[in-house]
């Protein structure tokens, strides 16, 4: 008698019920995971595997648990597709070159041998225009803090500047 008065639930499986849940959350779902995630397309794609997941567990699950099933599905490949992009990412970072040229070997090379006269013409100038130079181009100071700093007066300092840069402007012309 008791089995009589039970009515038996309705499956999940069956397609008019599935499809009632379906019409039923999945805008709903979709809408939450675009507010919780930021993406639309990926809140659409989680939303319709959420709902194959269901699909595939209809027959242990009852409608009434479908909602919270599917919401927690959703959280979790949600998750689980930004903890993968993680991976990627860092995978990227790593296998990526250290520098990447994309300029021709020949270049690279001039670009060297032009570094290494500037350094060579730099050290050739004489101390007192490479200590102006240097201290104008590489330590950003001013004529007037140079000429303080070194207890010149600041025309001394645009002289001393003036024909550093006239010695180096010699090497750069010569390339």
């Amino acid at each position: 008698m008791d089995k009589v008065d039970q009515k038996p639930s309705p499956c999940l499986c069956s397609e008019p019920i599935f499809k009632s849940v379906f019409d039923t959350n999945f805008k709903l779902l979709r809408n939450f995971l675009i507010y919780k995630f930021r993406d639309v397309e990926r809140a659409e794609d989680v939303a319709q595997n959420a709902f194959v997941k269901l699909w595939e567990n209809c027959g242990i699950l009852k409608p009434e648990q479908a909602k919270s099933f599917l919401y927690t599905t959703a959280i979790r490949l949600s998750l689980n597709q930004i903890k993968h992009d993680k991976v990627v990412q860092n995978f990227e970072i790593v296998s990526k070159p250290k520098s990447e040229h994309h300029e021709s070997p020949e270049f690279l090379l001039e670009e060297t041998e032009l570094k290494n006269r500037l350094e060579k013409a730099i050290n050739d100038l004489p101390e007192k225009q490479r200590t102006v130079f240097l201290m104008n181009r590489f330590d950003n100071q001013s004529y007037t803090e140079i000429a303080a700093s070194l207890d010149l007066s600041v025309k001394a300092v645009e002289k001393r500047m003036h024909q550093a840069l006239l010695s180096l402007r010699k090497v750069v012309k010569n390339v």
